[in-house]
């Protein structure tokens, strides 16, 4: 009978984390997903690039909110139980309020664990794979972009106008500022061009024009009556440098341990150990990636914690009320805390020891409480 009640309140807890986590978790992806539209609009990326970017970024979502869900699922379905006179069940059945507390910190190892398979694995995957997509994608929307009478700057190194676009798609007096020459530019006007496939590339074609190349201050032109344009060789001002983030946790803890090593007598704090991230004026972010990724998940114990001090009160006290909401206040400060305490991380390990070691020590103290105030009570 006891694993049939502690069956029913767990399916409960977990079934609204999953319902609230991935509610919430749909409605931020639908909001940035938004935001996002502007590798259509203005960085000239397919939608299917768009598409397949936007998903991968879901568990980042996910993992960010975890935490929040975690406690609020806990002390809720704690709250609903006491309000319904079902946590009564527990303690006429012979459970303590102890053994209670402790089946529930078992089963927050789980959640536990899937937050930092999350951290650790799903997500540097997913963000890596997300990026790759701009790194390897084509502007493939970049035609649709285009309108008469302004300048187009989106793709790099490249600058576009021209006077009006016809129905059947001409370009007229366009002009082109190529400036990936080496040590100058080039200029390209022509009365009219169009948008071409040729061996699947993407050309525009330009008709009855001339081209002006200035190199080292010397000017050289000629004139043509067709002339082919290249896009595919330009790309779009994306970001397609590897952040921090996207590396794997292996490789971040192996640069972290490269660094420590070296962070005393290395001068240069933009030499590189393994990969271009890992050098010394990045290790502070990397600490703060790898402690997002590691520690941070280590306080869902403690906010279960936290949701679990509902059951020292029987709402029948007079000051229950308050009581519940000094619990939601240190659970939400808590959340808090955790998005807020990467930025006193620091680049010396040994200094960031205090904040590593925090939510064990959180979790140890309010664990002594239960432990004294059940003793208390049955003195």
């Amino acid at each position: 009978m006891k694993k049939i009640i502690f069956k029913k309140i767990l399916i409960d807890l977990i079934v609204f984390f999953l319902l609230c986590a991935l509610s919430i978790s749909l409605i931020i992806w639908v909001l940035q997903a938004i935001n996002y539209l502007d590798f259509v609009v203005e960085d000239g990326h397919g939608f299917i690039v768009y598409l397949k970017y936007t998903l991968l970024n879901f568990p980042k979502i996910f993992s960010k909110i975890f935490s929040l869900m975690l406690f609020f699922s806990f002390s809720y379905v704690i709250l609903k139980y006491e309000y319904k006179n079902e946590l009564i069940i527990f303690w006429n059945f012979g459970i303590s309020k102890l053994k209670f507390t402790n089946i529930f910190i078992k089963f927050s190892i789980i959640f536990l664990i899937i937050h930092l398979l999350i951290n650790i694995f799903i997500i540097p995957n997913f963000q890596d794979k997300a990026r790759s997509y701009i790194r390897s994608s084509n502007i493939d929307f970049f035609e649709n972009m285009l309108k008469p009478k302004k300048f187009i700057d989106v793709i790099n190194n490249l600058t576009i106008f021209f006077e009006d676009k016809t129905v059947d798609g001409n370009l007229k007096n366009i002009y082109l500022r190529d400036n990936s020459k080496e040590n100058g530019y080039q200029i390209t006007i022509a009365k009219k061009a169009k948008f071409e496939k040729k061996e699947k590339e993407k050309i525009l074609v330009l008709y009855d024009g001339k081209t002006q190349n200035i190199i080292n201050g010397t000017l050289s032109e000629f004139k043509f009556a067709k002339s082919d344009f290249g896009i595919e060789g330009f790309d779009s001002k994306s970001t397609t440098q590897i952040k921090t983030q996207e590396h794997s946790t292996i490789d971040l803890l192996k640069c972290m341990r490269s660094l420590q090593r070296v962070i005393k007598k290395e001068k240069n704090i933009m030499a590189t150990y393994g990969f271009n991230n890992c050098r010394l004026n990045n290790l502070k972010n990397i600490n703060q990636e790898l402690y997002t990724r590691i520690i941070l998940p280590f306080y869902n114990i403690f906010l279960v914690m936290l949701s679990l001090l509902l059951i020292l009160k029987s709402k029948n006290d007079s000051n229950f009320n308050f009581y519940k909401n000094t619990i939601y206040l240190l659970g939400f400060t808590t959340v808090i805390f955790l998005e807020t305490s990467t930025k006193f991380l620091t680049k010396n390990i040994e200094d960031n020891y205090i904040l590593i070691a925090l939510p064990f020590i959180l979790f140890f103290l309010i664990y002594y409480y239960f432990i004294k105030k059940m003793n208390i009570k049955k003195i």
